[in-house]
């Protein structure tokens, strides 16, 4: 019996040690898996309306590291499905799909414009019945300038060098606006009529407009 006792004994305290080398064993083994995922990079893709200054909103982080990051010192410009590397401080929320309406450019401009065409829906439709969806020349735009004003044309200047056919990305025209904005007429007259709807609707004027452009190198 006191043999059969200290075998016994001795099992236990051979399957304790054993346990506690496993145990020891997946702690080392997780460390260096754990150090691993601490150093990955986070990146983001860029989707469509995206901007440089809504991301560093989205992601709590400053607009300036976020330039750091992506050597973006002399220029904001990104492009649909670049990737862009976040500051080690981005904090990635995990529903891709929760965007606030202030960090997308696109998502505003397009919010604001579809207020706007609600209420002149009866000359909207009109004009529809009256062009295709095809892309106008200035030759075949219609009298409509637009509203005229020192701000809007120094906007005009600094978006698109005053072209009506300028591109960027999916920004279109004189004033940089979405194509979508745009309801494939990119005549001069449209694009002067969307622009001044838009800025009526999100800022009043052009010279607020200008404003905020000054503050946050878009509008």
């Amino acid at each position: 019996m006191l043999f059969a006792t200290a075998a016994v004994a001795g099992l236990f305290v051979s399957g304790g040690a054993s346990a506690n080398a496993d145990q020891t064993a997946n702690a080392s083994a997780q460390q260096p898996q754990q150090q691993a995922k601490a150093t990955v990079k986070k990146t983001v893709t860029v989707q469509s309306g995206d901007t440089l200054w809504g991301l560093s909103q989205k992601y709590n982080v400053s607009l300036s590291s976020l330039r750091a990051v992506n050597d973006r010192v002399n220029t904001d410009l990104i492009y649909v499905g670049e990737k862009l590397t976040l500051p080690s401080s981005a904090t990635v929320s995990t529903d891709q799909k929760t965007v606030a309406s202030t960090t997308s450019q696109s998502a505003t401009k397009q919010q604001s414009v579809a207020q706007t065409q609600q209420q002149a829906q009866p000359q909207v439709q009109q004009q529809t019945q009256a062009q295709s969806t095809t892309n106008y020349s200035q030759s075949q735009s219609s009298s409509y300038t637009g509203s005229s004003s020192s701000a809007k044309a120094w906007i005009a200047n600094r978006e698109s060098g005053g072209s009506y056919t300028a591109s960027n990305g999916q920004y279109y025209g004189k004033y940089q606006l979405g194509a979508a904005m745009l309801h494939g007429d990119y005549s001069a007259a449209n694009q002067e009529r969307v622009a001044d709807q838009y800025v009526a609707a999100r800022y009043g004027s052009w010279d607020n407009a200008k404003s905020f452009w000054l503050q946050h190198g878009w509008y």
